[in-house]
């Protein structure tokens, strides 16, 4: 097995083969380590799979960029994985139509969906200890009167007090994120009726698709594809019209399609 850098023609062989070929394929081809392989398709940001490829090439994406320390000084590793998860997400349901003031949008929105779920998580916590120290309390006022410690007890109501109000606080905190969250999908039209809406409404002129071929190189390689099969199975359906048909009264004859179709017999 090969080992060291990747030269200029295996990376060429894997940008080429990267959508029909599995990863264990490439590698078995060109006598490399899958790892190896898999890091490169990383960084090119494609994949076998096309969905996959988007999710892959938005994950390097937002690793690149300079705010991606900010991100990392201020969410935990957990966080972060949550984050580059609704990250791939909503940049692979974009097909990476995304401007850089909607990457802000996304990004903030994102951070509004970790903030949430951290307050959530905070909440059950309150919640966890509130149960605990409650616990607590009953075992001490089981014992006799005379036997029961007063100060603990009422240290330890003081603390289930504070808890419950850090337990409203949460509450409102999270209200006031999901609020905001609902208002920034709006802004990205993200929603399912806004999605539905646009499809309904999509009226896509000549010079849109001329646009949207020049803007997208995988929009103009698929459609090309289709054009390319529509005119090979034409071809085929021609050659196999104008060919000898055998009629309902037992005539054999050949259709006459058009002049290209006609022979003559010498």
């Amino acid at each position: 097995m090969k080992t060291g850098r990747l030269s200029r023609e295996e990376w060429d062989y894997i940008s080429t083969h990267a959508e029909s070929l599995n990863p264990e394929k490439i590698a078995e081809n060109l006598g490399r380590s899958l790892d190896s392989i898999e890091k490169h398709l990383k960084k090119i940001g494609k994949t076998f799979d096309k969905l996959g490829s988007f999710a892959v090439q938005a994950e390097y994406d937002i690793k690149s960029r300079p705010y991606w320390k900010e991100l990392k000084a201020q969410f935990s590793e957990d966080e972060l994985e949550l984050f580059l998860y609704h990250w791939k997400q909503i940049i692979a349901q974009f097909r990476k139509d995304v401007l850089a003031t909607e990457e802000l949008q996304i990004v903030d929105t994102i951070k509004l969906e970790v903030l949430m779920n951290r307050a959530l998580r905070e909440q059950q916590q309150s919640m966890d200890r509130v149960r605990l120290l409650e616990a607590e309390i009953d075992i001490e006022k089981r014992r006799d009167s005379d036997q029961q410690d007063k100060e603990m007890i009422f240290n330890l109501e003081r603390q289930i007090a504070s808890l419950r109000a850090a337990k409203e606080s949460l509450s409102r905190e999270f209200k006031d994120l999901q609020t905001k969250k609902a208002a920034m999908y709006k802004d990205l039209k993200a929603t399912r009726e806004q999605r539905i809406e646009k499809l309904e409404s999509n009226k896509q002129t000549l010079a849109s698709l001329v646009n949207q071929i020049l803007r997208d190189p995988e929009f103009f390689e698929q459609e090309g594809k289709a054009m390319e099969k529509m005119r090979l199975a034409m071809e085929q359906e021609k050659i196999r019209l104008a060919d000898y048909h055998t009629y309902g009264d037992g005539c054999i004859d050949r259709p006459f399609l058009n002049s290209e179709t006609v022979m003559y017999e010498k």
